[in-house]
């Protein structure tokens, strides 16, 4: 519910648990009263709406003497004005002036959400609160809109910078969302890592000064995620305050947590800055990338809990999100680039034998690519290596009842191709250039590559009837250039980059619903909120091993649903790492998300067939937990010996608990896991224990833990007794 007191001047906006308050001040500057738990709106004198004195402060030329930007609590930062800290927004005007000072000038609340002009965001929305503001000092507007959710404690934000006069402005900066609040003492927790070890949670207490997490990638990388959270001190897993800010992006991002001198907090981002500039002509609007703001009391369990389910109601592709997922083999792990049209339709045999409903063929089906060194972007069939084309493979998987999928590598190109042959030019950057995996980035900028890509993966996809496709990127971005863009255009590239990766997936979406389509990155390197909104899931890692999944899985639960993480059963001894772990485990490990499998099946032993049946079928049971259910995390593999978590249902009449010892000890005492999230009056049998119990005394008392062996599992299935 959003309220405006004509009053006070005070905006009210009321989540589930949560409320904004928003005031304009006597000097006409939009400030935040409150973000916190529910307020009522006869109570405002539980905030002091004065302004408080401080020394040395510049002040305005148009305000009250005491007044300083420097500790207002401002709804979006303003530079050159007298506040020091980092501002939201600079423009820059012809004679190079930056200095901007904003004031109401309006507002409207209406049903609904804002549409962004190209860029993913909720697809619907109770309400939206838009206010205007005007900069004093040139021509600019900026419309920050505020929409609330049925149900939800999360609140999408974004910013529209407009030119309202006659002569150009650039914007370096332009961020999507301000939120100062009051009191500081807060820990971040950011999602960082690396390739083949993506979204390992990290916490740290925040000092004075800024942190702040970023990529400057093109992507928004494998390195940090566009995901910040900050902590009180005491918040844990299952309590304290926890405020979150995600970005619904997928391109150069910045999120940064300012610690002020009066020890409050500034949290603020969206585009990355650096080499950022984007020109607004007389009439021209930047629409800002949407930021999702979420505030519990529920530590960062209950904060995830919450982004899980916005995801799913609002972001994730609707048809997809309570449907049951392909069960798939990908080819990569059993052949690489080594394969053929019998060695494909053996592969196709087995998996229908088994129960696995998708065969998806890897990189290596098109052009002169029998390596990573050629034929990126010769989007034909190399019938050289698959005799006959793709049609009697996919005529095969048909006959054994299974879908059929293939990998596309949309974005990229090689020197040695056909395409770069032709377009040398299409490739962004300026000779020589920096390569990665032996490959080029196409210029997505440019309308005229973005219908071309279209136009060959349309034919593909429609020429045979493709059920799957998985998306990847196999490199992120360095030449940050395009030969179509004018000098004063080029800091809006890798901006308009990803509206162009934007662009296309919709219109392959749209053009080809019934396809199912699977992001990837090198694994995790652009697992966020942007491509979520096109691809139901996302390939998680290319690290496989059990063992690091618990870890990368666990980070992205933080703010990703389960449902989301594409998670493979891969063969031992793993390609990544090395490691052997039971068979049991992965595909225990692998059930807490969209289940599929990455090896050999012809290699496979009579018992690990008969696994892979039972894995399938347990799969499907527990999928509806996957895909709806509330994740209770309960044994972290950051901290102690253990894995464990507890999904429940909605209505918690099911759960499902998976848990992993990483290494046996010798001559360990009993340990008991207590569980989470269960109702404390219902009684649950725990199935493969024979033992009903009820909710609060499996809470508090627990189970005692089986006796495992290193990265032994166990899988308890509890249903309402």
């Amino acid at each position: 519910m959003i309220v405006f007191d004509r009053k006070t001047n005070c905006f009210f906006l009321h989540g589930k648990s949560f409320s904004c308050v928003l005031w304009i001040d006597p000097n006409g500057y939009l400030t935040d009263l409150h973000f916190g738990g529910r307020v009522g709106e006869d109570d405002l004198r539980a905030f002091d709406m004065r302004t408080r004195p401080v020394s040395f402060a510049p002040t305005p030329p148009d305000s009250d003497h005491w007044f300083s930007l420097d500790i207002a609590a401002q709804e979006y930062g303003s530079y050159g004005q007298g506040d020091f800290r980092a501002p939201s927004v600079i423009i820059e005007r012809q004679d190079g002036s930056r200095a901007s000072r904003f004031h109401y000038a309006g507002h409207r609340i209406y049903a609904g959400v804002p549409a962004l002009g190209g860029l993913p965001c909720a697809r619907k929305g109770k309400e939206t609160l838009e206010i205007t503001l005007r900069d004093v000092l040139s021509d600019a507007e900026i419309v920050l809109n505020y929409s609330l959710f049925e149900d939800s404690d999360v609140i999408a934000r974004n910013a529209v910078i407009r030119n309202r006069g006659k002569d150009p402005i650039f914007l370096p900066r332009a961020y999507s969302f301000c939120l100062d609040l009051e009191e500081g003492g807060y820990d971040a927790v950011c999602l960082q890592g690396r390739h083949c070890a993506e979204r390992m949670p990290e916490r740290t207490p925040l000092g004075h000064g800024a942190y702040s997490v970023s990529s400057s990638r093109g992507a928004s990388s494998h390195q940090m995620n566009p995901f910040l959270a900050l902590l009180s001190k005491d918040a844990d897993e299952d309590r304290g305050e926890a405020v979150g800010a995600l970005l619904v992006y997928s391109g150069s991002f910045l999120l940064s947590a300012e610690t002020s001198q009066t020890g409050s907090v500034r949290l603020q981002g969206g585009i990355n800055d650096l080499g950022f500039r984007a020109k607004l002509e007389g009439g021209e609007e930047f629409i800002t990338p949407q930021a999702l703001l979420c505030r519990t009391e529920g530590g960062i369990g209950q904060l995830s809990r919450e982004y899980a389910d916005f995801l799913r109601g609002y972001i994730l592709p609707p048809a997809y999100v309570h449907a049951p997922r392909p069960v798939v083999v990908n080819n990569w792990e059993a052949t690489y680039f080594d394969f053929n049209r019998e060695k494909l339709c053996a592969l196709a045999d087995r998996a229908a034998e088994l129960g696995i409903d998708t065969l998806v063929l890897d990189d290596g089906w098109f052009g002169k690519r029998n390596d990573d060194t050629s034929g990126l972007g010769d989007w034909f069939v190399n019938e050289k290596k698959l005799s006959g084309g793709l049609a009697p493979i996919v005529d095969h998987c048909r006959e054994k009842g299974l879908k059929f999928g293939l990998w596309f590598e949309p974005e990229m190109i090689s020197e040695d191709s056909d395409l770069y042959r032709v377009h040398p030019d299409w490739a962004i950057g300026k000779a020589p250039r920096c390569t990665g995996r032996n490959q080029l980035v196409l210029d997505m900028t440019r309308k005229e590559i973005v219908d071309h890509v279209f136009s060959r993966m349309a034919d593909i996809l429609g020429r045979y009837g493709v059920s799957y496709v998985k998306w990847d990127m196999n490199r992120h971005i360095t030449e940050f250039f395009s030969a179509e863009l004018p000098a004063d255009r080029q800091g809006e590239f890798a901006h308009r980059y990803i509206l162009g990766v934007y662009s296309l997936a919709d219109r392959l979406t749209k053009a080809f619903p019934q396809v199912f389509f699977e992001g990837c990155s090198g694994g995790g390197g652009r697992f966020d909120a942007g491509m979520l909104y096109y691809f139901p899931q996302f390939w998680t890692s290319d690290d496989t091993d059990a063992f690091e999944r618990v870890k990368i899985q666990w980070g992205t639960s933080y703010c990703y649903p389960l449902s989301a993480m594409s998670c493979h059963v891969s063969v031992c001894p793993n390609h990544q790492t090395g490691r052997t772990t039971p068979f049991f485990t992965r595909g225990a490990i692998a059930s807490l998300g969209a289940f599929g499998y990455e090896l050999d099946l012809g290699a496979l032993t009579e018992e690990e067939k008969a696994a892979v049946r039972a894995q399938i079928a347990a799969y499907r049971e527990s999928e509806p937990l996957v895909q709806s259910g509330d994740l209770y995390r309960i044994s972290d593999p950051f901290k102690g010996n253990r894995f464990c978590v507890a999904v429940v249902s909605k209505e918690k009449s099911r759960a499902i608990v998976v848990g992993m010892q990483i290494h046996a000890v010798p001559a360990d005492t009993d340990h008991r896991i207590r569980l989470k999230g269960l109702d404390a009056g219902k009684r649950y049998l725990v199935e493969e224990l024979g033992y009903a119990a009820r909710g609060d005394t499996l809470m508090n008392a627990g189970l005692l833990l089986p006796r495992l062996p290193d990265f032994g599992c166990f899988v308890w299935h509890l249903k309402e007794a």
